[in-house]
């Protein structure tokens, strides 16, 4: 029998989000409906919250007891840890994708969803990270870890609309994660955006920085990407997802150390 997505509980679907964007064992706890798996990007802020979380205690407490420099590299190891590196294999197949595979949009997708990784993602892949660890080294420990805490949600937030800007590029049998996210309503909308906005909100409170900065760029940044994606693809992927991520909140760290 078929469930309504609506008509299921609204804690399964915040389940859901969690199980899929982190390799937390909770899936032991409780199974949520399969359905609810189609909802997740409504509350993938909130899973920022737990993977921001988690990489600002590291920042903070690590800073404690070991050199900063390598403080940071262990913030990054963990969130790699907690997220399985979900969106850092996006990363790697979208520099795949858009470095080897022209203009030809099937190709692209070939390549995206080809498990090999090629000199387009490994190059892309360190670039990233040497950018990240490089952003957060110049940060002092507070700032650092109340700019995660707020960066994370909040590039997700941003991210998310994609999939209200394009419709899906595959067919839905040959999604990699067997899951198409369906669109977000007006109400949802809402919800995202205090999901996003509300730890930004803190961290500007609390560091005093510009809000028209962070707020601004991270999302033009988000749009130029778009563009890119729908001029080859015409669609979004969950690659194309989780690589606009990353590089959004890239941005973000970007802008706030230049500013800073």
């Amino acid at each position: 029998m078929e469930i309504n997505i609506d008509r299921t509980h609204w804690y399964d679907r915040i389940w859901a989000s969690l199980i899929f964007f982190t390799r937390l064992p909770l899936w032991r706890i409780h199974q949520p409906p399969k359905e609810c798996y189609a909802t997740v990007v409504e509350h993938w802020p909130l899973a920022g919250w737990v993977t921001g979380g988690v990489m600002a205690a590291v920042l903070w407490l690590g800073s404690m007891v070991m050199p900063w420099t390598i403080t940071v590299g262990a913030a990054i190891a963990a969130r790699l840890l907690l997220t399985g590196a979900l969106h850092e294999d996006g990363l790697a197949d979208f520099f795949d994708g858009f470095g080897g595979g022209g203009s030809n949009r099937q190709r692209i997708l070939d390549i995206m969803k080809d498990s090999h990784i090629g000199t387009y993602g490994v190059l892309g892949l360190i670039l990233y990270m040497l950018l990240l660890w490089g952003c957060l080294c110049s940060l002092t420990p507070w700032m650092a870890a109340l700019a995660v805490l707020a960066a994370d949600p909040y590039a997700k937030m941003v991210t998310s609309q994609l999939i209200v800007m394009m419709p899906y590029a595959r067919r839905e049998e040959e999604a990699k994660a067997k899951v198409v996210y369906r669109k977000i309503s007006a109400l949802k909308g809402v919800s995202l955006a205090v999901q996003g906005l509300l730890p930004l909100t803190l961290f500007i409170w609390l560091s005093g920085s510009s809000w028209q900065t962070l707020v601004f760029i991270p999302a033009l940044t988000m749009y130029f990407l778009y563009l890119l994606i729908w001029h080859r693809l015409h669609g979004y992927t969950g690659d194309c997802c989780g690589a606009v991520c990353l590089l959004v909140e890239l941005t973000f760290y970007l802008t706030l150390v230049t500013g800073w």
